[in-house]
């Protein structure tokens, strides 16, 4: 079962804050005035009645007591910034399976949480981006790609060479190394200005042909690659992700921890290009 953390912490936030005012504008002036006529009708006050009167009920002091913190994560969370983990390495090598990044949710706009309508318009993704976005096809899953194909522009990848709008991007080889017996080559990729490694398996040239093709960006939409090249899911395969998918920009590396195993470390640590 999908866990949707939004929409359980909105739910958390609209329930402790109606406990709360209930209290604030109902309760709390009821105790007052029970107070008020307890002491009108003695002369020998008793502190331990008083106390007794003025008690607020448990639920209604936890809910007062928490709403103030769950009202700044929320607002933190939904429209500055959200921390995500990594869990697969198809971002290698910008991205490694279990970093954990900071997410920027301001930076593409405003958006209301759970629904995800933007109300305020800041900024669009531009090529090169690291960008986290819902899966077109099962928006509670979240993804995190590059930007690639901005709205009209046409995209073609054949053999390991990517184009766009006619014009091959640049790549320039660095080092060809081994991950569990398998060679691969680090490129550096100049995507729109923004420089960037990406990592390409040697060889399995015929397995991957069906990462070729030829897209052209719809408007309001955009294609997005993987910098692990022969190992993503992306936009080769499912086509476009629309604007209204967009969560955000990744903007930083705070920690690395792949597993509950390993003790957490802070080596990856650094902005995201």
């Amino acid at each position: 079962m999908d866990f949707n953390f939004p929409l359980i912490l909105v739910i958390a936030v609209f329930l402790t804050g109606v406990l709360a005012a209930c209290d604030y504008f109902l309760l709390a002036p009821r105790r007052r005035l029970a107070v008020d006529q307890y002491k009108a009708s003695t002369s020998d006050v008793d502190d331990e009645v008083v106390l007794k009167i003025t008690k607020e009920p448990a639920v209604f002091e936890t809910a007062k007591s928490i709403f103030p913190i769950l009202l700044i994560v929320l607002v933190v969370r939904s429209f500055l910034f959200e921390p995500f983990q990594i869990p697969s390495g198809s971002m290698k090598p910008t991205l490694a399976i279990g970093d954990f990044i900071l997410v920027n949710k301001y930076a593409y706009g405003i958006r209301l949480p759970v629904i995800g309508t933007k109300v305020v318009n800041v900024n669009d993704p531009q090529r090169g981006d690291v960008m986290v976005f819902k899966e077109p096809a099962n928006p509670t899953i979240n993804f995190i790609k590059r930007v690639v194909g901005l709205p009209g522009d046409t995209i073609q990848y054949k053999d390991k060479q990517l184009f766009i709008n006619g014009e091959l991007v640049e790549e320039q080889f660095i080092a060809q190394l081994h991950e569990q017996n398998v060679p691969y080559k680090l490129l550096e990729e100049n995507l729109g200005g923004v420089k960037h490694q990406i990592r390409e398996n040697v060889g399995m040239q015929i397995q991957l042909r069906r990462l070729d093709g030829e897209w052209t960006v719809p408007e309001g939409h955009y294609f997005v690659m993987g910098d692990n090249r022969d190992n993503s899911n992306d936009s080769r395969s499912w086509g476009f992700v629309p604007d209204a998918n967009v969560v955000g920009k990744a903007i930083y590396i705070w920690m690395h921890w792949p597993s509950w195993g390993q003790l957490p470390s802070f080596k990856n640590n650094g902005a995201i290009e």
